[in-house]
């Protein structure tokens, strides 16, 4: 295809229920990974993803390992088209269906990965309480200021940096609310996320080594095409390496932002979330000025497909 075309993987928040079940039906591959996911995880996914219930999907062992099989869905339908992305990337938990995408894994290894990886930020989770919130109105340096004043020696940080002013913090319960007040005096919003855990900090640094070592047994390869990650914001090539940014990047910044600035600098215009909701895609609008020349689309449907197919985005 002409255009420089990005593939764009939402991660949790993305979900609803019935997320992939009309692609299962309308495509065969679709159909298979959601079979794949049921016999890996040992328990129907399918089931949960189609008809729930939310409070089952939601737990985080079980929506890590659904949201990834919805997304690879979405992808299947994307390649059997022949479609195929110039670069990709993927919001925290959706990096790893932007690794198939780009070859540095394959399908049954990308659900080994995050169903483990939502078993350990589970345990984590459990053992080490915490919570997050949205920061809306600040830009990235302020936040980094705030949340550096109100630690107070306790473990807080900036998890996603979703847009020049829309900023996540996570951390322990006290000084998120510490910096929450400090926000709000600020003359900004901060809204408090219903989370089960604090994502990307040091609350998960107990599972770092022990999804490290279960990496060691998964094959990565050298992408086809381009990937850039979250922990660094740009790309990478070797295998090791991105084992281990993959490991990091449990307790590392989510730095989007820079992700799709990245993404424009390099010519894209045509971006693609491949995946359930538009949560990407609302992001995007926020990140890049409309120039007349952006194109924003979404698969998650046979009817969301055959709009991009036909470009009447």
């Amino acid at each position: 295809m002409p255009e420089k075309t990005a593939f764009l993987f939402p991660g949790q928040g993305s979900q609803y229920i019935g997320m992939g079940r009309d692609l299962a039906e309308a495509f065969p591959a679709a159909k298979e990974i959601f079979q794949r996911v049921d016999d890996l995880c040992g328990k129907s996914i399918s089931r949960l993803c189609f008809e729930g219930p939310m409070e089952e999907l939601t737990l985080t062992e079980n929506l890590q390992p659904s949201i990834t099989a919805v997304n690879l869905a979405c992808m299947s339908a994307l390649k059997a088209s022949g479609i195929q992305p110039h670069v990709a990337a993927g919001h925290s938990l959706g990096e790893y269906a932007a690794l198939v995408s780009t070859g540095i894994v394959g399908i049954d290894d990308a659900l080994r990965l995050v169903k483990k990886r939502g078993q350990l930020m589970h345990r984590e989770s459990l053992s080490h309480p915490g919570t997050m919130a949205a920061v809306i109105g600040l830009p990235v340096a302020t936040v980094q200021r705030i949340v550096e004043e109100s630690s107070g020696g306790d473990i807080l940080a900036v998890a996603n940096h979703n847009t020049a002013e829309q900023i996540v913090i996570t951390g322990q319960k006290a000084p998120v609310s510490r910096a929450v007040q400090a926000v709000t005096k600020e003359g900004a919003k901060a809204i408090p996320l219903k989370v089960s855990g604090a994502w990307h900090c040091l609350l998960m640094e107990g599972a770092v080594q022990e999804f490290r070592a279960f990496m060691e047994h998964i094959p990565f390869s050298p992408p086809v095409s381009r990937m850039l990650f979250n922990a660094t914001g740009s790309g990478e090539t070797e295998p090791e390496n991105i084992k281990e940014i993959m490991a990091r990047q449990l307790v590392n910044r989510v730095k989007w932002y820079d992700i799709i600035q990245k993404m424009v600098s390099e010519g894209i215009r045509t971006f693609v979330e491949v995946g359930p909701k538009k949560v990407l895609t609302g992001l995007v609008r926020k990140i890049v000025p409309d120039d007349g020349r952006m194109r924003l689309f979404q698969v998650e449907d046979p009817a969301s497909l055959e709009k991009f197919l036909t470009r009447e985005g």
